[in-house]
């Protein structure tokens, strides 16, 4: 059974590239566009591992993760937050996050993350 990865990204061109990169080595990627969907996308089974983006259309995925990482049944998903704002590790810590990926970023820092935590 394929590890599942839900990235939660509303730039089309980052979800195409970490699709491509993480399908290539095997994972299954669910893909979320808006924090208002998360739910449904959790009732289709807890992923390995979750790949958050700090600002999705204006809305805080910093208080998404404090969310996901407070609430019994997603506190267990590691969540990394992918951002290229210079504030990503103080809302990482902020959010209680198991890691931060700072964009812009290659491949091996993505594979060695989702890696550590899947």
């Amino acid at each position: 059974m394929k590890k599942k990865i839900l990235v939660i990204e509303d730039d089309q061109a980052i979800v195409e590239v970490v699709t491509i990169i993480l399908e290539s080595e095997g994972y299954a990627v669910d893909v979320a566009t808006e924090i208002n969907n998360i739910d449904n996308h959790l009732k289709e089974g807890p992923p390995h591992m979750i790949l958050l983006d700090i600002w999705l259309g204006g809305n805080d995925g910093g208080m998404l993760a404090k969310t996901l990482k407070s609430t019994p049944e997603t506190k267990h998903i590691p969540i990394v937050i992918m951002s290229a704002s210079n504030e990503a590790q103080e809302i990482a810590r902020a959010a209680g996050v198991d890691g931060v990926l700072l964009k812009p970023f290659t491949i091996d820092d993505l594979l060695q993350l989702v890696k550590q935590h899947t």
